[in-house]
């Protein structure tokens, strides 16, 4: 019976938008692109308690399609680009509202934008230069990812609900800090040595 159930939700929701190359998990990334926007304006008027339960619906989401798409093989090439550009567009955002509130330090929202920023570039000028590179996941840029998600939602949580976390928001800001020069600094090592033929994994994934 369980097989049938999945059986007609593979039929609904994936034969039928396969025709617009896109699934139900896609969709649900879709939104949480969608409530960027949202969580940005939510923040920068200070309403932070509303930002905070949408940021965690967010993260809800983000769990729901990652699951539906292992359970019922929806994996596509489309939400394996537009999955992580979702989360770096969420995570951004709240960062720059945040610091323009000064409820983070500043210079961490440039060092955390200019990270990307940085990786977007040397990403780019790869496939210019005709010697692209695979990205990769690293042991460090999974750390840093942690450690920014943590801080965000702590320093939420405490502006939405008046928890006391000042402390703790600090101790936060400079691992999030460390981190993010530690990955950034692997990141372009690698790249380098991709560039310059150094070092080159046979398979062609050198980082991140």
């Amino acid at each position: 019976m369980q097989a049938l159930g999945s059986q007609a939700l593979q039929l609904t929701f994936g034969s039928s938008l396969s025709v617009l190359n896109i699934n139900l998990p896609n969709f649900i990334t879709l939104g949480r692109v969608i409530s960027v926007p949202f969580v940005f304006w939510l923040l920068i008027t200070g309403e932070a308690r509303a930002a905070f339960l949408l940021f965690v619906a967010a993260g809800v989401s983000d769990a729901v399609d990652g699951y539906l798409a292992k359970r019922y093989h929806w994996e596509t090439r489309l939400g394996a680009y537009l999955d992580p550009l979702a989360d770096k567009l969420l995570i951004v955002s709240i960062y720059i509202a945040l610091g323009a509130r000064e409820q983070i330090p500043l210079w961490l929202v440039i060092a955390v934008v200019s990270r990307d920023v940085a990786i977007l570039a040397a990403v780019m000028l790869s496939w210019l230069l005709d010697h692209p590179v695979v990205i990769k996941p690293l042991l460090v840029s999974k750390l840093n990812t942690l450690a920014q998600l943590v801080l965000a939602s702590t320093v939420l949580a405490d502006e939405g609900f008046d928890l006391g976390l000042r402390p703790i928001r600090m101790w936060l800001a400079v691992v999030t800090a460390a981190l993010t020069a530690a990955s950034l600094w692997a990141y372009l090592k690698a790249w380098v040595a991709h560039m310059t033929g150094i070092g080159i994994v046979e398979d062609g994934k050198d980082y991140r």
